[in-house]
């Protein structure tokens, strides 16, 4: 288990990125960018900790795009080592919950490091000049999903981004797998 336990760093610069997608384009940060906002996730298929949000990913990413944040999910696990993260298992995982943003694979594994994610899921709230609002949990699941009433932070958290510009003062760290990281060569 791995949490984001870095502070918030209000005002980090999304990196660039330039990604395949499981639909077959190539995705770059200005493609996936929301008028309003945007929420870049660090995901993969075989965390239980995803497992239990993917449906409410789905719903809140959904939600997000009527109000004009966009979305996009990245893995980027060595499958030689998680194979279930494949790029095929990635399509697979992405069907069965009905994902309406782009999934891409980051096999080089830059962009999570330029992100400084560490988990999964770790989501990355940037607001209309793509400046970190938001680094948090989307909700209090952890292995298993909270409860249907429990409180939306990420949503709630990115509707605010979108009226304002800012992220909340108070954000509770994503907890889940850490990324699985390539052994150095």
């Amino acid at each position: 288990m791995a949490a984001t336990a870095d502070p918030l760093q209000r005002g980090f610069a999304a990196p660039d990125f330039s990604l395949p997608g499981i639909d077959g384009r190539s995705y770059t940060l200005a493609d996936v960018r929301g008028p309003k906002g945007t929420l870049v996730m660090f995901i993969c298929n075989h965390c239980p900790y995803v497992q239990a949000v993917a449906d409410r990913i789905k719903r809140d990413t959904d939600e997000l795009r009527a109000l004009g944040v966009h979305a996009v999910a990245i893995s980027s696990n060595d499958v030689s080592a998680y194979p279930e993260d494949s790029f095929d298992n990635m399509k697979l995982f992405a069907a069965r919950h009905g994902f309406g943003f782009p999934y891409l694979y980051d096999e080089s594994q830059d962009v999570a490091k330029a992100y400084g994610a560490v988990c999964t899921p770790d989501f990355f709230g940037f607001n209309t000049d793509l400046k970190l609002q938001y680094r948090g949990q989307l909700d209090a699941s952890r292995k298993q999903a909270a409860a249907p009433d429990v409180r939306r932070d990420l949503f709630e958290a990115m509707k605010q981004i979108a009226a304002t510009s800012i992220g909340p003062d108070e954000q509770y760290p994503s907890i889940g797998c850490s990324i699985k990281w390539k052994e150095a060569a």
